[in-house]
Order: structure tokens, then sequence, then C-alpha cells
């Protein structure tokens, strides 16, 4: 089952950025071109590269302590590559390979999401970290998006903030999902990044009230811990639109219960009739609000980013792709970025990468060493 996401906004904050105090990136900076000779010895030595690339990944950092991640799985001297790549519950494995085949290395960070039902064997949606999500957790990390729903269930079935902060639904779902997570920590070694209600401003107030996010969010957390729970990295995720800033403040469960912020920013450009946007212009103030507003020293995360195509120009998005190291770069603090490879509900949505050339051009983002960092 494929997870029905709901539609975005497009805000005037979303897509000012005049008055920042960044100046627009050009587009394509820094983009690296690859050049083969005729030279049948530099060919050599160019297919075995790019061979040992397909088997294991674009060569990182040197193997420096300093750059090992922190107990919070935070890379000191860079950022992961991750993505949500689309998939039934049951293909997960196969469909990320394809992925990296495509992006030409392995990911560091596998994005899936989860609803709220009862926990059987047979329905995979409300079971975190499945068979599928093991088998790819074994040499990546897992951002498991937990969300307070039960898909396809009848209205008395779905889960209220109300109802988890008062409990009600430890018996037959918080807690058995905190014994599976426990012990797949156990059984591993392996921590997981959790999510509780990603976006949830744009949850109220049909799932609740702001105090209610919190409470549930934090319930669900002294939940996870009083059961002994210690593989969670608690992620919190927003959408990043700055007409939320007031829902943003109002729904931040506090420094003692988050330990990385998310936010998802695109270029939907046609998808909601809005501007162009370059990769710069999507990130910079929503990421510079947060530091002001929620954390300066959170680790952070592009929790989705992505672009719409341009059917005008198809060499567009390629170059919007090639932004994306030199911005990382120069966003603090964010230390981990997790590429949109599907669509959002609507007409000339298809955020997904929309031909060869964007695909060359990622490639080349993704094997950047600020990205391509040791994972122990």
């Amino acid at each position: 089952m494929r997870f029905a996401r709901p539609a975005r906004r497009t805000t005037g904050d979303s897509t000012t950025t005049g008055q920042h105090r960044r100046p627009k990136a050009p587009q394509g900076a820094g983009r690296r071109r690859l050049l083969i000779t005729s030279v049948a010895a530099t060919c050599a030595v160019l297919v075995a590269v790019l061979a040992l690339r397909d088997a294991s990944g674009p060569a990182g950092p040197a193997d420096d302590e300093r750059c090992r991640p922190t107990e919070l799985l935070e890379p000191p001297c860079g950022a992961w590559f991750g993505a949500f790549v689309p998939h039934d519950k049951t293909d997960l494995a196969e469909k990320v390979r394809a992925y990296e085949k495509n992006v030409g290395r392995r990911l560091d960070l596998v994005y899936t999401y989860h609803d709220m039902s009862a926990v059987t064997d047979t329905r995979l949606e409300g079971q975190l970290l499945t068979e599928q999500e093991q088998r790819v957790g074994e040499d990546r990390m897992l951002l498991l998006s937990w969300e307070s729903k039960w898909w396809g269930g009848t209205k008395k079935q779905q889960p209220t903030w109300k109802q988890i902060a008062a409990g009600e639904r430890d018996d037959d779902v918080i807690d058995v999902q905190a014994r599976r997570v426990k012990e797949y920590g156990e059984r591993t070694g392996k921590k997981v990044f959790l999510s509780f209600d990603l976006e949830m401003d744009t949850r109220t107030p049909d799932n609740g009230s702001p105090a209610e996010y919190v409470r549930a969010y934090r319930h669900i957390h002294d939940r996870f811990r009083e059961l002994g729970v210690e593989n969670v990295v608690w992620t919190w995720i927003i959408t990043g639109y700055l007409d939320h800033a007031d829902l943003f403040e109002k729904m931040y469960p506090g420094d003692d219960y988050v330990d990385w912020i998310g936010y998802n920013q695109y270029n939907y450009y046609l998808c909601h009739k809005a501007d162009w946007l370059s990769f710069a212009q999507t990130q910079y103030a929503t990421h510079d609000w947060i530091r002001d507003h929620i954390s300066d020293d959170k680790p952070l995360m592009l929790s989705e980013f992505g672009s719409a195509s341009d059917p005008k120009r198809p060499d567009r998005q390629a170059e919007w792709y090639a932004q994306v190291p030199r911005v990382l770069k120069d966003l603090e603090g964010v230390k981990a970025a997790l590429q949109w490879n599907y669509r959002d509900p609507g007409p000339h949505c298809d955020l997904s990468v929309a031909n060869d050339q964007a695909w060359a051009v990622l490639r080349e983002a993704a094997a950047d060493p600020h990205l391509n960092q040791p994972r122990g």
C-alpha cells in the first residue's frame, strides 16, 4: 500500500525570498562535469572507479574518528543522504535497490510510513519494522513515520491525540510497537529515527488541538522510555511553511523530547501554480526561522526535498538538483537530506526524478563527499 499524503499548501511565506538575507544562488552553480578522454589507460581507471561506486557507493571522507556518528546518529562532518522510494510493503528492498542503482550509491537513510492500526501479523501498515524494513535496515538507517491514522479503517477506529495522550491506545498499539522496536535494537544493535505525525501543523484541528498533540507526542515518548526502549532517535517533522509559524511553536514537544528536527520544503511550480523556486529558495527561510525560534543546536534534516519538472524546459529539474551540495554545506546543522521520489495529489504534482539528465545530476550531488559520511 502506498501512503496517500495530504495536499500541501503554497504560501507567501514559503515562496518569498527577496527580503531574505541570503542571495539567490545561480542555477547550476558548482556542477561538476565528467570529462572522458580517449586515452585507454584513463578509461580503464574510470571504469574501475565506476564499478566500485556501483558496488559500495562513492568514497567518503577520510577515516577520521571525529567524523563518526554520535549517539543520536548525527554525522559531525557532513550529512546523510536518503530518500522516500515509492513501494508496496512487500517490495521495499527491491525498490530501494532499484533507486540506488539509478542514484549510483547506497542510501544512508530510507523513509517509510505506518499507521496506528492494531498490530497483526498480516496488516503490515500497522507493523513498525516489517521484515522488508529489517532487510533494508541491515546496511542502512530507517526513518519510520508513524501516523495517528487507521488507513481504510472506520471513523471509530481512528486514533485521536486525546486518546493517545490518555493512554487509551497503549495496550493495543503503543506498547506493542515499543516492544517490537526494542527487540529490533537488542537483536541488531541498531537505532531507528521515529517521527510521530509528521506535518502535524496540517492536522489540527481535525486531529485535536496543538496542546493535545504535544501531550500525545510526550506520552508516546515517555511510554517507550518506561518500557526500556533505548534505540529510538526522536524526530519532529513540520511542513516548514512559515504561515504556520505560530503552530510550530505551540506544537513543539520540547528539547527533552526531540532529538532531531525535520522540515519538508519543495519546488512545486505548476503543482500549486507557484513560481519556480531554486533549491536555495526553498530551504533558507525555514532553516533560519527554526534556528531563531525553535532550536539553535538540534540537528536538522531535510526530511523531504524535491522539485517538480518544467515541461517547457526539460533540463530545469537537473539544474535544480545541481545546487543541492553547495546549499547543504551552507545550512548550519542540517545533517540529513532525503529526496522525495514520488508524487503529491493533483495535476502536475509528480515530484519524482523526471529524466536521465536529472538522474545524472542527482548522482553527482549524491557523490559529493559532504553526503558520504562514515556510518559507524
